[in-house]
């Protein structure tokens, strides 16, 4: 005889979740003592929010579900936020919350709310668990959470169910995942072709679906064989080195400008993968005929002239493009040089105060570049990341693009050491962010976790900052720190390290990395360099 909460963390083994995320309560219980002996290991965090972006990150770098809980009500909401940013940033996800038992789902219960109305627009599909059908709930989550476009998927388990029993005859099958998209249409495929044949100044443009493909061989031999400047998403870091000659730069962050000009001389755009959850292709697009090759279908407005369209598996679209000859165009890479230079030494320029772009490049300095890991929380150091940092292969840059919380960046630094325990971890994060989070150096202390967390402290919501200036207001709400601000010597027995020059961040990170332990870098930085380099034009003329 076997109890439901005991049936669930043995699914969830099968599964390959090795985590569960969360704040319990009472009716968490059997779950937590079901998991105290077994493969799954329950964590102790303090906000759920950082529950869900643990969960997200946790799928994204093992490619099965990460896995979250809430309580009821609060707990439940709290937990939506990291929800909503497996959604649209594309991880696989499962949520479990603490819901009304069948006797009381219609009367008045203290914290209660509907769940299933909750997560519904936050999730691919949500449910509730009962003995009965508990097998058969799960294995179908985990394939929804894990089939293409993946996500997450919300459980409701009745408060009373875990001591329950689970019926013997019920328990059968093996764990599905999902599948990958069937292959694209080869008379699509035929179409752009001839479309490439044709154009003179090909672009291509890859985003986050290229993140998922299951061998990244096609996606090389395609750019090796072609060699048509390449232009990221934000979230596509890592398919492209910034020092390959085909490399432009990264859609919608710092000095866009720059990378605009080379995609306003494109006469037609191969857009791979693109998912215009980080940025819609209108605001960046010149009037020059789409091309869009992803899993699914194109989500453009009539502006956009959408000359072909291949839906399905896109390792087999990439495959398809790689054995082609080469594409005779009439680009000059030279050129690409030359930008990518400009780009890369405006965004590193001198300055007499510590820019939050001379943090980044330290940062670089000391982190192993094949093996480091980087999370980045929300704000206008986001913009900066994204353009310079340099990524050897996808995922080693953790973002939300889709979803874009503060609050990301300690939780996902957490989940990524978690997950990659003999890699080194960094989170760069603003004070704004920091703050939301702050709790979770506790959770990092307590497991033992040696991340360096790089806090920009500038004392303000500098993004909003910015965008107040451009449009002439003056700042207001945006201030976080009374005057005369010092940096504490630890946050919840995490030591803090104040720097004030780059030598002293990058001798602060390098001890970090050295270290057994947490460590928090505050670096005091001069925000003056984000007004020339953030928020510029998309697209020109």
């Amino acid at each position: 005889m076997t109890t439901v909460a005991t049936a669930l963390i043995e699914l969830l083994a099968e599964a390959g979740v090795q985590y569960v995320f969360g704040v319990p309560s009472g009716p968490w219980v059997p779950y937590m003592e079901a998991m105290r002996t077994g493969p799954v290991e329950f964590v102790l965090v303090s906000n759920e929010a950082s529950a869900g972006f643990m969960a997200d990150v946790c799928g994204r770098l093992t490619g099965r579900p990460g896995a979250c809980y809430g309580t009821f009500g609060p707990g439940a909401t709290n937990l939506s936020t990291g929800v909503g940013g497996a959604l649209l940033d594309r991880s696989p996800l499962l949520a479990f919350t603490t819901e009304a038992p069948a006797a009381m789902a219609y009367r008045t219960l203290q914290m209660a709310i509907d769940h299933q109305a909750l997560f519904r627009p936050l999730t691919k599909w949500t449910t509730q668990a009962a003995p009965s059908h508990l097998h058969q709930t799960i294995r179908r989550a985990v394939q929804v959470a894990t089939a293409e476009v993946p996500g997450p998927v919300h459980v409701g388990l009745p408060a009373d169910m875990g001591n329950q029993v689970v019926p013997s005859e019920v328990r059968t099958g093996a764990m599905p995942f999902g599948l990958p998209a069937a292959p694209p249409p080869v008379d699509q495929l035929a179409a752009v072709d001839a479309l490439l044949r044709r154009a003179k100044r090909p672009l291509l443009v890859a985003g986050l679906s290229c993140t998922r493909l299951a061998n990244g061989s096609a996606w090389q031999q395609m750019v090796a064989r072609h060699q048509l400047p390449v232009v990221l998403s934000p979230m596509a870091k890592g398919l492209l080195s910034e020092t390959h000659p085909a490399y432009v730069g990264v859609l919608f962050h710092a000095l866009s400008d720059l990378v605009a000009e080379t995609i306003q001389e494109a006469d037609l755009v191969l857009a791979v993968g693109y998912d215009p959850v980080e940025f819609n292709v209108e605001e960046w697009l010149p009037d020059v005929p789409f091309v869009h090759v992803d899993t699914v279908p194109a989500d453009v407005d009539v502006s956009v002239q959408l000359a072909a369209e291949v839906v399905g598996d896109l390792g087999t679209a990439l495959q398809f493009l790689a054995d082609q000859p080469p594409y005779e165009h009439t680009w000059d890479l030279e050129v690409i040089a030359v930008r990518r230079h400009r780009l890369f030494e405006t965004l590193m320029a001198s300055s007499a105060s510590l820019s939050p772009a001379c943090v980044i490049g330290a940062i670089q300095d000391v982190l192993p570049p094949d093996e480091g890991y980087l999370t980045c929380d929300v704000g206008a150091h986001t913009h900066l990341i994204g353009q310079l940092w340099r990524t050897s292969r996808p995922g080693q840059l953790l973002m939300t693009n889709g979803w874009s919380s503060m609050g990301f960046g300690i939780p996902a630094a957490i989940a990524a050491k978690l997950c990659r325990p003999q890699h080194p971890v960094v989170c760069v994060t603003g004070d704004g962010g920091f703050l939301m989070m702050a709790g979770e150096m506790a959770t990092a202390a307590r497991l033992g976790l040696p991340v360096v967390v790089v806090v920009l402290v500038d004392r303000y919501i500098q993004l909003i900052t910015v965008k107040q200036e451009r449009q002439g207001a003056p700042q207001y709400g945006t201030q976080l720190y009374p005057p005369g601000y010092t940096s504490p010597d630890h946050y919840f027995g995490v030591p803090v390290v104040a720097a004030h020059d780059v030598d002293e961040v990058r001798e602060a990170v390098a001890q970090g990395l050295r270290g057994s332990a947490p460590l928090v870098v505050e670096a005091l930085v001069d925000p003056a360099a984000y007004d020339e380099v953030i928020l510029r034009p998309h697209k020109l003329g």
